[in-house]
């Protein structure tokens, strides 16, 4: 029997080769000229509507004690293409995994093999036959039929070298999938992360929900949002910032226990943690507050991990992480005064806040609060310093919209955002369900927005309206999902856990 693995080096060597070597129009043209003979002989492959699979590769090899001597059919792409005389192996990758396939002319005849021979690396297959396993211990499948079911009208990339051009591998991001398994597997586990999520959620008796995303008001954040217009009706929308303000009003309805986990919007910068299209899940639960969501957070995240990659202990970009519950707790003044030595406590002014911000050296415009310095202050000295688990709470209320004071602290909220390798990775609060406090806090917003803030909350008169019927106390948790899979996958770019991250189009 002839042996693959005696010919790997060689066939890669060829096929090495034959891409760097030919001009790239002349694999073009030989490849459709294939297809035309093809064509030609009444056996175009893409005509061909169904092949019935009865085994993925993964489960063959991993079975493979039940499966010896079992005919099995399967179907991927051919990924390695090996000969010698009447015998030859390829390997076909399919979504799980990938697996040797043995050809001989005696096994599936003459004229079967010599249209085997012109296959390409890249083409489609169908193969059925006998699992068994060779002299060298590869577990394989002795072909008795072969079936072209797709014609691959372009080369693919040297894969043993990986797709090292980064903005291509987003941009064809089809072609990304096909010759990095890593990629491949970091969105199977991106799936089970949201699969997990629901999960969870469900078994506390959550209600998933959707909302509108083209709104007549952009709330919820602090963005700048996507402008589009409806014809019918002549108004402007918007693509929706965040979906909070349509969630409370069912917390208002009653529903007592609900989330959403969609697509969001923001017309903002794109860095490797921003892409102005992202997933961002919201929960809110009636009859609880920020504290509460603390322990949701921290049981989500730990039950996740633990479900998707069987620990809480894991590993992003080379740092240990330890996401076992429970976390560390500061409030935003006791954050400030660790890394900088500034107790925001005993600061009695909006000037001395800001006068003690420009000594640091941070940029401060001259009307903005004591409160808003203090998070500036954050953002500038602390932030990247969070590396392990941590909740940091009680944000100033200028920074914190729609969220509940501290009774005993009013110029502070019930909020805390949970940051992980020095990002944010969540943000919740006390929801503030006072009609009153809320009309005055979006006044103040519209005041902002009408000096220059673009990001700014506009006024909802249907929101408020809402909180008049009356909201229960609440408590509201968002989790920027594509973060949670970055830490998950050891992922360092927002657009390594997006499928078709936004790209500007090339000229």
């Amino acid at each position: 029997m002839v042996e693959n693995n005696d010919l790997k080096n060689k066939a890669l060597n060829d096929q090495d080769n034959e891409l760097n070597g030919e001009d790239l129009n002349e694999i073009l043209r030989v490849r459709r000229t294939k297809l035309s003979e093809l064509q030609k002989n009444d056996k175009d492959p893409f005509k061909i509507v169904k092949y019935d699979v009865t085994h993925s590769t993964d489960y063959i090899v991993e079975n493979f004690e039940e499966m010896e001597g079992k005919i099995v059919s399967i179907a991927g792409r051919m990924m390695s293409k090996r000969g010698m005389g009447k015998a030859s192996f390829c390997d076909v990758q399919d979504r799980d995994g990938k697996i040797q396939i043995y050809v001989r002319v005696d096994g599936i005849g003459a004229e079967a093999y010599e249209s085997f021979k012109k296959y390409d690396i890249g083409d489609i297959v169908g193969v059925k036959g006998e699992v068994f396993r060779t002299h060298k211990g590869e577990i394989s499948v002795k072909a008795n039929e072969i079936t072209l079911l797709s014609k691959s009208l372009q080369p693919l990339p040297e894969k043993w070298h990986g797709l090292k051009d980064v903005d291509l591998r987003y941009r064809q991001r089809y072609v990304d999938l096909i010759v990095n398994t890593d990629v491949r597997k970091t969105f199977i586990t991106r799936s089970k992360i949201i699969k997990a999520i629901r999960a969870f959620l469900d078994n506390r008796g959550f209600l998933e929900v959707d909302t509108p995303m083209l709104n007549t008001i952009p709330g919820g954040a602090a963005a700048r949002p996507f402008i589009t217009h409806h014809n019918t009706l002549d108004i402007d929308l918007y693509l929706r910032i965040a979906p909070e303000l349509y969630l409370k009003r069912l917390i208002v309805g009653g529903l007592e226990k609900v989330y959403e986990m969609g697509r969001m919007f923001r017309n903002e910068g794109m860095s490797v943690k921003h892409n102005p299209e992202f997933t961002l899940m919201e929960v809110y639960e009636a009859y609880n507050d920020y504290k509460g969501m603390m322990e949701l957070t921290e049981s989500l995240f730990s039950y996740v991990a633990k479900e998707v990659l069987g620990t809480t202990v894991i590993t992003y970009q080379g740092q240990e992480i330890d996401l076992t519950p429970p976390w560390s707790r500061m409030t935003m003044t006791e954050a400030v005064m660790k890394y900088t030595g500034i107790d925001f406590s005993k600061i009695e002014s909006d000037e001395e806040a800001r006068r003690i911000a420009k000594e640091k050296k941070v940029h401060v415009e001259d009307n903005l609060t004591k409160g808003e310095v203090l998070n500036l202050m954050f953002e500038e000295f602390v932030e990247e310093h969070l590396v392990q688990p941590t909740f940091i709470m009680d944000y100033p209320v200028e920074v914190s919209p729609l969220t509940k004071r501290k009774p005993d602290e009013p110029s502070l909220t019930e909020r805390f955002e949970l940051f992980i390798t020095g990002r944010e990775m969540a943000n919740a609060y006390s929801e503030l369900n006072d009609p009153i406090d809320q009309r005055e806090r979006f006044i103040n917003q519209v005041k902002k927005r009408e000096a220059g803030d673009e990001e700014a909350n506009m006024m909802d008169e249907d929101f408020i309206l809402a909180l008049e019927y009356g909201m229960p106390p609440t408590g509201g948790l968002g989790v920027g999902i594509d973060r949670l899979v970055m830490l998950l996958t050891d992922s360092y770019s927002i657009r390594d856990v997006l499928l078709f991250p936004t790209m500007k189009p090339r000229d």
